[in-house]
């Protein structure tokens, strides 16, 4: 089969952003000074920017959300882009997932509070492998989708079982994991590993599931850290390529044990309006440029400014805008010193 296009899946998500001056203490008070609706969870993000990108390749959606106003929402705004939705079921059973996230402004750093709703019953039957016709599948986020992270006897985890079928069926599977504060990383992350081609995460999802502190007490990144904490991921599975962003840069390691390592974009004072989806829009570019085979360079060329532009904006994709103005930032802004130097 000559397979074309990015199938995302996962996380389907109404995203409630408040954008507040502070993010007060307990007890504190902080003034919300704006607020919108948008779609959020890893494929709604990756897929809205892609579609926002231009990409000229098939894009579809797999989940499951409510039947309700929320999903029905969802449903609406990603047909209106061209996306393929027929592998989102809608159930009676549960409401629509959604995320209550507080912005801070100027900084973009948040808190987001969620209910799990539709996305706990989201599991391995509602992929129909066999009529995929993808290149790449990711699924995300793991640590977040109640049945893909329950346990499998074969597998560790039934979000590996998935996995491994996809990619039995000659399909890349891409991954990504959800930041929360808890000590589930190392028992549901590494199962995963043996089936996924592609590993995009941030530095603290990379600390907690390789069981490594990559940052110093004064908050500065542990560049060493940071490459002991990939090699134990390598360890763990068979990846093509592990690539880690944050907000000094990339970091990536290759199957054949090359190292690469860009800077973030150098954004004026001001530029930053929210936080919320760079992650994704980081992955999105990635996976743009992995799809049209672009090197690796290139493609994290590309994620480092899909993820300014979804900075630009408060909400995780309306910042990011077509293919080559996006990569205009590029040379708009000019790139910091590499994070990691390799």
């Amino acid at each position: 089969m000559n397979r074309q296009g990015i199938a995302a899946a996962g996380n389907w998500i109404v995203d409630r952003i408040k954008r507040v001056d502070r993010l007060p203490g307990r007890g504190m008070l902080g003034n919300i000074q704006g607020q919108e609706l948008c779609p959020g969870g890893a494929p709604a993000n990756v897929l809205n920017d892609l579609a926002r990108l231009g990409a000229k390749f098939p894009l579809s959606g797999l989940g499951v959300v409510g039947n309700d106003a929320d999903g029905h929402y969802l449903l609406s705004v990603f047909r209106t882009m061209g996306v393929d939705v027929s592998g989102i079921r809608m159930t009676p059973n549960a409401p629509t997932s959604f995320t209550d996230v507080m912005s801070e402004i100027g900084s973009g750093d948040r808190v987001f509070y969620h209910h799990r709703g539709a996305n706990a019953l989201f599991k391995p039957e509602d992929v129909e492998v066999s009529r995929l016709t993808c290149k790449i599948f990711h699924l995300g986020y793991l640590l977040l989708l109640d049945a893909m992270d329950q346990a499998d006897a074969t597998y560790g985890t039934v979000a590996a079982r998935l996995l491994a079928a996809v990619r039995s069926a000659g399909i890349l599977t891409s991954v990504d994991v959800v930041s929360e504060e808890s000590d589930r990383f190392r028992t549901l992350v590494p199962p995963s590993l043996k089936y996924v081609d592609y590993l995009i995460l941030n530095e603290i999802e990379t600390a907690r599931a390789a069981g490594v502190n990559v940052r110093m007490g004064n908050g500065k990144l542990d560049g060493q850290a940071l490459i002991d904490a990939v090699e134990i991921l390598c360890a763990d599975g068979g990846m093509q390529l592990i690539a880690v962003h944050m907000p000094e840069g990339v970091y990536m390691r290759d199957q054949a044990r090359r190292r690469y390592s860009r800077g973030s974009l150098k954004l004026p004072d001001g530029y930053i309006a929210g936080a919320t989806g760079a992650g994704d829009a980081f992955c999105a570019g990635m996976l743009y440029g992995l799809h049209e085979g672009w090197s690796i360079e290139d493609a994290a060329s590309l994620g480092t400014c899909c993820a300014a532009a979804s900075l630009s904006k408060p909400g995780a994709s309306e910042g990011v805008v077509e293919l080559e103005d996006v990569l205009q930032l590029s040379r708009r802004f000019g790139e910091s010193p590499p994070p990691v130097f390799v």
